[in-house]
């Protein structure tokens, strides 16, 4: 397999790898791929005047989108992923006086989604799995979240009054949607098996990084009902202070398939864990407290500081508002009667990176486990659970002051905070760690080589280790072995920010605004699906959030953007009617923006907890070490003290594994070993800052009074100025390449670690041209 599609690089400019104990030299290997997509888009307005009271708008639109689903890392595995779009509305909008205004509105929206996976053959396996080889960066395999598909029709009645009573401007609203949405989206459903090492695949080691494949039956029915509710007050308490006081209600119905935990009601444990129905969180109501105020300072101190009356405005407020709870997450928390996950090390077959032949034994098979013969065998199957529902919401406040300046500018300074409480984490209820840091919980690790004589003296080994559980004891006492992957409501985020604008309005040709904002995000939960790899998803310790608490991934300290439009008037207004037309109304338009980077977790890359988990495990701080440098480290044996017929040493590298040694003493981030205990937060080593200029230029040609043309050129990174961050430089694009977990992983190598340039774009001068015809 790896010979069939794995393609060969022409240069060594990557190092070696090890591969059974001899030197292979690697390099970048480039080749050309498709990525099309073919969309076509339909709109149809309707708007009827019925009378002076009463109007009718009715919009459809259609969206059809055909494109190459080039997630896989190999064009072999690229599929077509169409996309259908349909949405329907109707609003009616009637005056029943002139005080009193209603809107209401029909819609029906239809999304389908349908994602393939290659009808390729994988010798010996039922499918094709995913083949992770990390110290390559490359996935051999379809796209990792194929095959699943996701159907949503969306019927939606919103009715809303407005009402004006004296010094009072009454609003109230309601917004109901039934959803009927079949969907299929089984995690890792050919199995998903990562190395950190390509010698252990070739060698048919199972998988030392992950190895996991969810069985079960599909689909999952999303099916549920939500309503949406508010009342407001904007309240004229005097002519330039008016209060604003709201009230907001939200209820999420739990969706068909999350009520079907109840039928694994037979492995329930009163008082420790119970399958039944969850239960709604019927009590979500967000209240909202504003103001606004101009101060009419017409004189004095005051009247400098705020202009005179109508030239400043104050405005402060506070708000709680309920978010909803996506569909990803109780589809990955169904019952065993639907669908369970095998991990290899646990309910799967082998032991990470120990086991051999384990491809040639078929790998995690396509069975599920049984459910149904005994409460034993259904905790012995259960890999999830679903709480009661606790609706993640938000509070936040603010203030701010804007000032005019003069005719044409005015600056608004302004200072924001939020809270994000029962945010969900990704946890296994029932894990706990092996290693803890206290005496005789971890084996240690030196950055100078201690003698034979110390080691041999050491007596915690990493086999001792090994042989703890690392089920909590009361889930081990009822049969819960396997990890019972939960999504629980105990996530925190905390922002604050103050930021400072400046903006001149469209006037003489010239418009302008610059922005700078000052800022920290703070929380213990950024992601809680497989969203990224440079924060993971899972925490280091199960049975300890606070630890993960730090500055957030999406933190960025510090950005400033400025952005303007001009015309030019050379030629706008010349009696020449050829100048006038071909070099006259030219405009000029650019945004610049410096942005702070994002923050990265550095991650050992092997489970040294030792909670058959290594997707969070992070390393070992060296406070003198120089922070742009990572170390791996070697283990240290004691002496062998019983020998094999053949002369080999007869005890496990694991019985004599007592400690290890930092081949890298001047390196800020060590690598935790197995057994070994890290130290080192989220989210410490900070990636490239954005340094980004995109510019515009278009002219428009006037056809007629009410037709005209415009034609253009979008310069996006103008300068071609190499910027190697994650993700994008002025819009929300994903990263579709297998090589990011280097950048940050030190067990996948030290040759990409902390250099972007090896794994991020450099996001190159992209030009559009564009071609504009308004009538």
């Amino acid at each position: 397999v790896f010979k069939q599609y794995v393609p060969v690089a022409l240069t060594n400019n990557a190092g070696t790898i090890r591969v059974a104990g001899a030197s292979i030299p690697v390099g970048t290997v480039a080749f050309t791929s498709p990525n099309f997509a073919n969309q076509k888009n339909f709109m149809l307005n309707i708007d009827y005047t019925q009378s002076s009271n009463t109007q009718h708008r009715g919009r459809f639109v259609l969206n059809n989108i055909s494109a190459i689903d080039n997630t896989a890392n190999l064009p072999l595995f690229f599929t077509i992923a169409p996309i259908k779009g349909r949405l329907f509305s109707y609003t009616l909008t009637h005056n029943f006086t002139p005080n009193v205004t209603n809107e209401t509105r029909l819609a029906y929206r239809r999304f389908v989604q349908i994602i393939e996976s290659p009808n390729i053959s994988f010798p010996g396996l039922d499918q094709f799995p995913n083949i992770g080889l990390l110290d390559l960066g490359i996935n051999i395999g379809p796209d990792p979240f194929a095959p699943q598909f996701t159907i949503e029709n969306n019927y939606q009645v919103i009715n809303n009054v407005s009402w004006l009573r004296k010094t009072h401007s009454f609003k109230f609203g309601g917004d109901f949607r039934k959803l009927i949405s079949p969907q299929s989206f089984v995690q890792r459903e050919r199995g998903d098996y990562e190395y950190n090492t390509t010698d252990l695949f070739l060698r048919d080691i199972a998988p030392d990084f992950l190895g996991q494949r969810s069985v079960g039956t599909s689909p999952y029915y999303g099916d549920q009902f939500l309503l949406f509710a508010f009342a407001q007050d904007d309240w004229r308490f005097r002519p330039n202070l008016t209060f604003n006081l709201g009230l907001a209600y939200a209820y999420q119905q739990l969706p068909f398939g999350a009520r079907q935990q109840k039928l694994n009601a037979i492995a329930s444990v009163p008082g420790l864990i119970t399958f039944d129905e969850p239960k709604p969180q019927k009590s979500n109501f967000a209240p909202r407290v504003g103001l606004a105020w101009s101060p009419n300072y017409s004189s004095g101190y005051l009247g400098r500081i705020f202009g005179g009356p109508e030239k400043s405005s104050i405005r402060a407020s506070f708000q709680m508002a309920y978010d909803v709870i996506f569909d990803n997450i109780p589809i990955l928390s169904l019952p065993p009667q639907f669908n369970q996950t095998i991990d290899v090390g646990q309910n799967g077959p082998g032991i990470p990176g120990v086991s051999p032949d384990f491809i040639k034994n078929g790998a995690i098979g396509p069975d599920p486990l049984p459910t149904n013969t005994s409460p034993a065998a259904a905790r012995a199957a259960t890999t999830a659970w679903i709480p009661d529902q606790q609706v993640p919401y938000s509070t936040s406040w603010s203030l701010g002051w804007q000032r005019q300046l003069n005719r044409n500018w005015a600056v608004e300074t302004r200072y924001v905070g939020s809270r994000g409480i029962h945010l969900p984490t990704q946890n296994r209820l029932n894990i706990q760690l092996k290693v803890f840091n206290g005496p005789g919980g971890f084996l240690p690790t030196f950055f100078s080589a201690p003698s034979q004589s110390a080691i041999d003296a050491m007596t915690l080994t990493l086999s001792q280790i090994q042989a703890r559980s690392n089920v909590l004891p009361a889930f081990a006492a009822a049969g819960f072995n396997g990890n019972i992957v939960t999504y629980l409501p105990n996530g925190n985020s905390t922002y604050h920010g103050g930021s400072i604008q400046v903006t001149r309005r469209f006037t003489e040709g010239f418009q302008f605004s610059a922005a700078y904002t000052l800022s920290h995000l703070i929380d213990d939960s950024t992601a809680e699906v497989f969203s990224t790899v440079l924060s993971p998803r899972r925490v280091q310790d199960f049975q300890n959030l606070g630890s993960e608490r730090a500055t957030s991934a999406l933190n960025h300290t510090h950005r400033f953007v400025a952005s303007g439009i001009y015309d030019l008037p050379y030629f706008t207004h010349s009696r020449n009617y050829w100048a006038r037309a071909f070099l006259g109304g030219v405009s000029l338009a650019g945004t610049l923006t410096l942005e702070s980077g994002e923050y990265v977790t550095v991650l050992s890359g092997n489970d040294a907890n030792q909670n058959l988990d290594s997707a969070g495990d992070r390393t070992i701080i060296n406070p003198a070490g120089n922070a742009n440098q990572a170390s791996p480290v070697v283990a240290l044996l004691r002496t062998c003290t019983s020998f094999k017929p053949d002369g080999t040493c007869a005890l496990s590298a694991a019985q004599r594994t007592v400690g290890y040694l930092a081949t890298n003493p001047n390196a800020r981030y060590i690598q935790a070993g197995n057994g070994a205990f890290a130290n080192a937060g989220r989210n410490t080593f900070l990636s490239p800052a954005i340094q980004n200029l995109d510019f515009s230029i278009f002219k428009n040609f006037a056809v007629t009074e009410s037709k005209k043309v415009q034609i253009g050129a979008d310069f996006f990174n103008v300068f071609n100025h190499p910027q190697y961050v994650p993700g994008s430089i002025n819009t929300v694009d994903p990263i579709n390449t297998a090589a990011v977990s280097q950048y940050n992983t030190i067990a996948q190598g030290l040759t990409n670690l902390f250099v972007p340039s090896h794994v991020f774009s450099c996001h190159p001068r992209i030009v559009q041209l564009r071609f504009r015809f308004t009538f």
